[in-house]
């Protein structure tokens, strides 16, 4: 199964975090499918690609904890439901 979650990167006591889709069993900073977007947690700045999210939660992903209220916080989910009314 397929899940979003951050990587971490960066220097030591500056992590920044890449968003990622991995397989659930894969350790954290492992390998990975594709990279979606990165967020920096001292700057509080998340930059995702729209279609790359979307298209893996199309598909039956499921978003970690952070990153699902990531998500939130930065509404992607209204953006997504207004995509999902305007196809049909």
């Amino acid at each position: 199964m397929v899940k979003l979650r951050l990587k971490r990167t960066g220097k030591k006591f500056y992590a920044t975090y890449k968003i990622v889709a991995s397989d659930e069993r894969a350790p954290r900073d492992g390998k990975f499918i594709e990279e979606l977007g990165n967020y920096d947690s001292h700057t509080k700045k998340l930059n995702i690609n729209y279609e790359l999210v979307t298209k893996y939660l199309d598909q039956g992903a499921k978003p970690s904890e952070t990153v699902r209220n990531l998500l939130k916080v930065n509404d992607f989910y209204a953006k997504y439901k207004a995509s999902k009314v305007s196809k049909k």
